[in-house]
């Protein structure tokens, strides 16, 4: 399963890249306007640190524009992922960058009918929302299970399931246990995979044995 990070914070973006775990970064209109940055420069940054996809939202929602600011996401770097929202504009514009070889983040994925089109348009990344579901009464790992079901029907199908609107560590592990290719979650929540009691527990005891030994390494 590959990591990105949502967040358009670039020094959260270094210090998990300084991890060698992070494959990738998401970032979308709430997220940029929450770095306080200007959003062409920060993506183009975001590009240098990060060799893998580096999702960059159009802003518009009719066709002629979109495609534009697609074409010009796209000129920034070679890892930018354009991102459009799953509507019949933002599919169709999907369809045309993805002809181009133009990697394509479909976002805003609620149903396993939408990842079909996703998929059919040729993006290489479909976004279901599995907290804003949950959010709703609704299980969200229902959707990401069903798309993968889908999707493992169809291997002539090269679009990933990137889970979106992850809340928490259990959330990264059911997406693991069903087979999605990729998650995206805020940096604490990836934080959270590291911790466990046991461990800490566990840690303490060997330093605390070792200083009472008296050796050293170094």
């Amino acid at each position: 399963m590959k990591f990105f990070v949502d967040t358009a914070d670039l020094e959260d973006i270094k210090k998990l890249a300084d991890t060698g775990l992070l494959d990738g970064v998401t970032t979308n209109p709430s997220l940029v306007k929450k770095a306080g940055k200007d959003f062409l420069p920060l993506i183009k940054e975001i590009c240098k640190v990060v060799d893998g996809p580096v999702s960059a939202e159009v802003a518009a929602t009719d066709y002629d524009t979109m495609i534009k600011e697609g074409r010009k996401l796209a000129d920034i770097a070679d890892n930018v992922a354009v991102k459009v929202p799953l509507t019949p504009a933002g599919l169709r514009v999907c369809k045309e960058l993805s002809d181009d070889d133009i990697a394509v983040n479909v976002t805003l994925c609620f149903s396993a009918s939408q990842a079909i089109l996703a998929a059919k348009a040729g993006a290489s990344f479909i976004s279901p929302f599995v907290g804003r579901l949950d959010d709703l009464s609704s299980d969200g790992m229902d959707l990401i299970e069903d798309i993968c079901t889908i999707y493992e029907n169809y291997p002539q199908w090269d679009t990933e399931v990137l889970v979106a609107s992850i809340r928490h560590p259990m959330h990264i592990v059911e997406s693991a246990r069903l087979g999605a290719h990729v998650v995206t979650c805020p940096p604490d929540v990836i934080y959270k995979l590291y911790n466990h009691p046991l461990t800490d527990k566990g840690l303490a005891a060997f330093v605390a044995d070792w200083a009472a030994s008296g050796q050293k390494i170094l």
